[in-house]
């Protein structure tokens, strides 16, 4: 269970990381902890496993101890203007970022390095035990954590250049940050994860990711043998192709170096119901 200051939790779409990224949240508030959850996405994927119907920009509290927001590039922006580079106030920064806004969709790096650093700026102040992020899909997510690099080559001095490097600095240090990949034990996301994994491990962008392997079936004990000596029908059907199942996802599983694994839940769940479970499962693994 990741217990760094910074979590941020990425892995292709579907696999669940959004439900992972609640999990891990509750499971630190559960503790004892003040948390801030923060959805870098565009869906509703976060809000609904905290049971919100929606998150803005200014944090909210979901259940004790757990605040939850979602990233707005804007006003963000404007933050980073005040706050980070010293704007004055009285400066009339949303005509500045304004004019920035063309620039932060243009150049290399802007934009992604004002998205990122909101949950690192977060995890500076010093409010929060733990800050954990819902964060892009693989691709975008590499492209994220590449950002502070990117602006300080492309910078040469300045506070720009300084900020850069103090973010590239926090996401580096394996003491404040962990990176959770969140994948599935099928051939699609575990080939993704593990590119993503070679990706971020050689460019040492972050420390070495973890991955979580979610939506694991127990094993049922079930053998060859067994099924060879069951009657045709309904049941041999549902024993055969469960253990299929657990061969195929033990293929997966193997492929993957020491993933953590998370249950397949059965039963009709809401997302809600989803993230505490998953949490349970995060409690039962400590």
């Amino acid at each position: 269970m990741p217990s760094t200051d910074l979590i941020f939790v990425s892995g292709k779409g579907g696999t669940g990381k959004s439900a992972v990224a609640a999990a891990i949240a509750i499971d630190r508030a559960r503790r004892g902890e003040t948390v801030l959850a923060i959805d870098m996405g565009t869906t509703l994927g976060l809000a609904a496993h905290l049971r919100r119907t929606d998150l803005r920009y200014t944090p909210v509290e979901t259940r004790p101890g757990l605040w939850a927001m979602s990233m707005d590039r804007a006003t963000a922006l404007d933050e980073y203007l005040k706050l980070q580079l010293h704007v004055p106030k009285g400066a009339p920064t949303r005509q500045i970022a304004g004019a920035l806004a063309v620039l932060a969709d243009t150049a290399p790096g802007v934009r992604e390095i004002i998205s990122i650093g909101k949950p690192i700026y977060e995890v500076w102040r010093g409010v929060w035990d733990v800050v954990v992020v819902d964060a892009p899909s693989l691709g975008q997510f590499q492209s994220y954590v590449r950002a502070p690099g990117t602006i300080a080559d492309l910078v040469p001095t300045g506070n720009v250049r300084r900020q850069a490097e103090k973010l590239t600095h926090t996401l580096r240090d394996a003491e404040t940050t962990t990176i959770v990949l969140v994948t599935t034990p099928s051939e699609l996301p575990v080939n993704e994860t593990l590119e993503a994994l070679e990706a971020l491990t050689g460019e040492a962008a972050v420390p070495e990711p973890m991955v979580v392997m979610n939506r694991v079936l127990d094993a049922s004990g079930l053998v060859e043998d067994d099924i060879a000596d069951m009657p045709d029908g309904s049941l041999k059907d549902a024993a055969s192709m469960q253990l299929t199942m657990e061969v195929e996802q033990r293929r997966w599983l193997d492929a993957v170096p020491s993933p953590m694994a998370l249950p397949y839940l059965r039963g009709v769940l809401t997302p809600g119901e989803v993230a505490v479970q998953l949490s349970d499962a995060f409690e039962t693994a400590r």
